[in-house]
This record gives structure tokens, C-alpha cells and sequence, in this order.
């Protein structure tokens, strides 16, 4: 079984800033998420074999105290957050006419100039994704990851999708869970 998260929250999160490939580390609040999904896991009888995680603080630290010290951990960069270049920092309530032009519709709407696109991220996350199927079968794996990062990887697991999954909110510490069948992925669902 798989599971993927979303790291706690941050000061960056909780300013309503875009945080992007900023290093910030969790704030008191993304400390105690992290500890209550560590003890739903474990209230679940849920315990890791292996842990991916991206390399920011925020998604290792997620990943170190719902795991645990002792399990075998791979930083991949391919599941690192969106780069948003000159936007990081920018505030979601006030952005620029071209984020708000963009956030409109993100399927149809051109990528604000330094900005990584959809289709990086999906593409990265998917060739992630086929990279571990392997080695990740039959064990229970942790994939500790950001909000949209998490969106490219729904979008990949979900045939005919088609964007759905680029609006959706994903909360700090939202939980999908998915599993690898017959050498292919299942449908993602949310768990918690």
C-alpha cells in the first residue's frame, strides 16, 4: 500500500503565501498535524517499510516523525514542490493579473513567465512514480510530498481526469491512499 501526504503546515501556508521550492520548515500548528497523522497511522496498525520524500525541510520532517528515525528513507527531487520562480512569495489573495489569469483555469491558461508548468510536474511525478513500482510492491510506502506536486501525481494515477484534480484543495496533511495490483497503480482515494 501507498500512501501519499501532504507536509504540515507552515508559516508560509498559514501567511497565505506561495510557497513553491522555499526551504521553510513546519510552524507549531504543521508540527502537530505531522503528530496526528503519525498516531492515525499507527491507530491503523499502519507501520512504514520505505519512505520517499522531497528534499525541502517541511516534506522530510512529515516524513521522519510519521515513519520514524529507523526506516529506509530516499529524497527524490522529482517530487518537490512546483517551482514558482519570481511568484514564490507572492500572497494567494493578491496575486498578479497573470497567477489570477492562470488560476482561473489551469488546464487553458498560459503558465506565467518562470513559472514551472502542469505537464513538468505531471510527468515528473509520474516518471517517479513507474520508477518505484518495483521496488515499492508489496511493502507499505510513505510518500511525503506538497500540495501540488500531489495534484501532478492524483492527475497521473486517474486516468481521465482531464484537470480535476489541479483545482481540488489538498490540506496540510491530507492523506490519498493507493496500491500497486498486477504491476499497476490503483485509482488514489482519499483516506484521511
Amino acid at each position: 500500500m501507498i500512501y501519499l501526504i501532504r507536509h504540515g503546515q507552515t508559516d508560509t501556508n498559514k501567511a497565505k503565501l506561495l510557497q513553491g521550492r522555499r526551504d521553510v520548515p513546519l510552524n507549531e500548528t504543521g508540527e502537530k498535524q505531522v503528530e496526528e497523522a503519525a498516531k492515525f497511522f499507527r491507530s491503523n496498525g499502519i507501520h512504514f517499510d520505505l519512505v520517499y520524500t522531497s528534499p525541502l525541510i517541511r516534506a522530510q520532517k512529515t516524513a521522519k516523525v510519521i515513519a520514524g528515525e529507523d526506516v529506509k528513507t530516499i529524497i527524490d527531487e522529482r517530487i518537490t514542490e512546483m517551482d514558482y520562480g519570481p511568484y514564490e512569495g507572492v500572497s494567494v489573495d493578491d496575486p498578479p493579473e497573470e497567477m489570477l489569469t492562470f488560476f482561473r483555469d489551469l488546464i487553458h491558461n498560459p503558465v506565467p513567465e518562470g513559472m514551472e508548468d502542469l505537464a513538468s510536474i505531471y510527468h515528473r511525478f509520474g516518471d517517479f512514480l513507474n520508477d518505484i513500482k518495483k521496488e515499492a510492491a508489496g511493502k507499505t510506502v510513505l510518500i511525503s510530498t506538497h500540495a501540488i506536486a500531489m495534484k501532478g501525481a492524483l492527475e497521473f494515477l486517474t486516468p481521465g481526469a482531464y484537470g480535476k484534480f489541479w483545482s481540488k484543495y489538498i490540506g496540510n496533511c491530507c492523506i490519498y491512499k493507493l496500491d500497486i495490483v498486477d504491476g499497476k497503480f490503483t485509482r488514489p482515494v482519499e483516506f484521511k
